[in-house]
């Protein structure tokens, strides 16, 4: 399935853009795939450094501090229940569906790898996956089955694309 992913870079960190690209596309194709989707769809994402971060959560959230990553969906679709015909969420200029936007620290992920004992790769990966389960739908504001909806979902992905812990 070829999808429109748009990866822009707002960070003053020295990062090798293709490799971190390739990686970030092969993440978000692979949840697209696991979830279902067999429609073309359209992905923004933004690699930035903290003080993006912080400004965007301020902007849209009201919360005045970094996060590791923020997603914008563009509809409100049931977790794990995709719509039978996605073709009725096409854009009819592009013909893809236009999933949403996501806002991934590149900072904020380096000091999680740190701290969780694995790769910068890994958790950008997972964070990636994360937001793209979001855009479709899921999401884990309480402790209870939805959260473990979501991290089962997210295990299975990396597991799946060898991003395992």
């Amino acid at each position: 399935m070829k999808h429109n992913i748009v990866i822009t870079f707002r960070t003053e960190k020295s990062v090798r853009r293709l490799p971190l690209w390739l990686h970030l596309k092969k993440c978000i194709e692979a949840t697209l795939e696991a979830e279902g989707v067999r429609v073309p769809c359209e992905i923004n994402v933004l690699v930035a450094d903290n003080k993006t971060i912080r400004a965007i959560n301020r902007a849209y959230r009201n919360i005045d501090r970094e996060t590791d990553v923020l997603s914008f969906p563009m509809f409100q679709f049931e977790p794990g229940k995709l719509p039978e015909d996605l073709r009725e969420y096409l854009d009819p200029e592009t013909g893809m569906l236009p999933l949403g936007d996501m806002a991934i620290s590149y900072e904020k992920a380096e000091a999680q790898a740190k701290e969780f004992g694995h790769s910068t790769k890994r958790e950008l990966g997972y964070l990636t996956i994360h937001s793209i389960l979001h855009l479709l739908g899921y999401d884990h504001m309480d402790e209870g089955p939805m959260k473990k909806q979501m991290r089962a979902r997210e295990e299975a992905i990396c597991k799946q694309i060898d991003l395992e812990r």
